[in-house]
C-alpha cells in the first residue's frame, strides 16, 4: 500500500485532482499544522478493510478453505 501526504491547503485548492489520485492501494494521509489527521482512500479499498474486519465474513473464509468441494468456473461464474 503506497501512502502520499497532502496539506489542508493543497487539498483544498485541488480536490478533483487529489480525488482523482486515490486509487487502489493508494492512501491520500491529509495533514494539518504539520501533524496527520486524517486519511483518504478508495471506496473499494474501504470496503475490503470493512469486510475483512467482520467476524462472520471471516469464518466464512475459514470454512471455505477447510472445505474440500471445488468449484469450476462455469459453476462460479455460469455465462456471464
Amino acid at each position: 500500500m503506497s501512502t502520499n501526504t497532502i496539506t489542508t491547503s493543497d487539498l483544498r485548492e485541488n480536490m478533483a485532482e487529489a480525488l482523482d489520485a486515490v486509487t487502489g492501494d493508494m492512501v491520500l494521509v491529509v495533514t494539518r499544522r504539520g501533524k496527520p489527521e486524517k486519511a483518504i482512500i478508495d471506496l473499494d479499498k474501504l470496503e475490503d478493510l470493512l469486510a475483512a474486519s467482520d467476524p462472520a465474513y471471516l469464518e466464512s473464509i475459514r470454512e471455505a478453505r477447510e472445505s474440500k468441494e471445488l468449484f469450476s468456473h462455469e459453476d462460479v461464474f455460469g455465462d456471464i
